[in-house]
């Protein structure tokens, strides 16, 4: 299943592909996907936290990435209609700049209205996050579209470092400036910033990809919607796809649950500064997560895909285990650093090896469109699990009580690997 395993590229052009301008390009455009994920998600829990929001209604406001879940539910759209006005940019780069200008005056919108006036402070996170998935949509397909297979590793790898350092900016950065400046202010610093990234997509080139036109709206709307469905379940038979996208389902539940509103109200009740959480879970954390990116890079290079896996999504539940030693913790940053070090590292590994495994299933007829479905699945269910997680904390289950779950809830995930390993070289990205 590993295409870098047979690859025979010498280490001459792995590294001349970085040195591609589109290389760097992705390095913009992840610093644009990065940017607003925990701004509707874990910072934003600290801003509503801090103005007297209710632990169960944060951890439901703070749910709106769950529209990156059912991002595939627009990306034909995304895939096929080429924007007015911001089209004589290209199908791709129109979209782009679309949800790059949401996205930032979304943020100037949610700065001006405050969580003083819930409602519509919420329907602008949620606006927020709708463009947020629309943006990944776009960026995945630019992505694929604007380089051969064999510069697509370096390619996601500039990518990863744009995305993690936008993580750095909206979570570390975030926090510590919210020490000094009130949240409004933050808020409209990270809108400023998307401005870098939509000023790259004006100097970027646009993929040249013919796009056949359809004869009629019948036929667009088959091979834009029912194709890239009916695809994968042709290629890999009903039973074995219906069991493939439970096994996504599950694949990174415990990774997912912690994403949302609990783990920031969860920190302050164990009394770190908002400082000391983005200095060791923002700073530090994001480059021990990169490590562990790493490391499933060279285990999936080494061993093929199917037992790093198996690894990695035990690794990942195991993690949240560890989230047990800081209950009580009493602001003891060594004991922060500890577990921020092995959760880190697992999450980063499972990430790498995750995404070798989604880009296997993928017929590149659709990639666009089957990688934001199963791109949307990875993330469902623990984004609806960290919905309800203010709830099961407050109804008795406490936050021990939910680290045990989100860890126990991999389970199925595993045993699910089990019974399609000898079912694996069926998997294959023929088209």
């Amino acid at each position: 299943m590993s295409r870098a395993a047979a690859g025979g590229s010498s280490w001459d052009k792995a590294l001349a592909a970085f040195a591609t301008p589109s290389a760097w390009t992705m390095f913009f455009f992840g610093f644009a996907s990065g940017l607003p994920f925990l701004l509707v998600a874990g910072t934003l829990a600290y801003w509503l936290r801090e103005g007297g929001i209710e632990l169960r209604e944060i951890t439901m406001i703070a749910s709106a990435g769950m529209a990156y879940s059912f991002k595939f539910l627009w990306a034909p759209l995304v895939d096929r209609w080429r924007l007015p006005m911001l089209g004589r940019f290209g199908q791709r780069r129109g979209w782009l700049l679309l949800a790059m200008g949401a996205v930032s005056v979304g943020l100037l919108a949610m700065a001006q209205v405050t969580p003083q006036q819930l409602p519509l402070f919420v329907g602008l996170t949620v606006a927020v996050a709708f463009f947020g998935a629309t943006l990944d949509i776009a960026v995945d397909a630019y992505r694929v579209e604007i380089a051969p297979v064999e510069a697509q590793g370096a390619l996601v790898a500039t990518y990863s470092l744009g995305y993690r350092i936008a993580l750095i900016a909206s979570g570390a950065l975030a926090l510590v400036l919210a020490d000094h400046v009130v949240w409004p202010m933050v808020y409209r610093a990270m809108a400023l910033l998307m401005l870098v990234p939509m000023a790259a997509c004006l100097l970027a080139l646009e993929p040249q990809v013919q796009r056949p036109r359809a004869k009629n709206w019948a036929a667009a709307m088959r091979e834009g919607v029912v194709e890239p469905f009916a695809d994968f379940f042709r290629r890999f038979g009903g039973r074995v796809a219906l069991l493939v996208l439970a096994f996504i389902l599950g694949l990174k539940v415990s990774d997912q649950a912690l994403v949302g509103g609990i783990i920031g109200p969860f920190y302050l009740d164990q009394g770190f500064s908002k400082t000391e959480i983005a200095a060791v879970t923002k700073v530090y954390g994001i480059w021990i997560g990169i490590a562990g990116a790493f490391l499933g890079g060279l285990a999936v290079a080494r061993w093929g895909v199917l037992w790093p896996l198996f690894a990695a999504i035990a690794l990942g539940a195991g993690s949240n285990l560890l989230y047990l030693l800081l209950i009580g913790a009493g602001g003891d940053l060594l004991r922060l650093t500890l577990v921020i070090s092995g959760e880190n590292l697992a999450q980063g590994f499972l990430g790498t090896v995750a995404v070798a495994y989604l880009s296997s299933l993928v017929n590149t007829r659709y990639t666009a469109t089957q990688y934001a479905l199963f791109s949307s699945l990875i993330m469902l269910p623990g984004k609806v699990l960290g919905f309800f997680s203010g709830r099961i904390v407050e109804l008795g289950a406490g936050y021990a009580g939910y680290f045990v779950l989100s860890a126990a809830l991999a389970v199925p995930a595993l045993l699910l690997l089990l019974w399609l390993r000898p079912r694996m070289a069926e998997l294959a990205t023929e088209p």
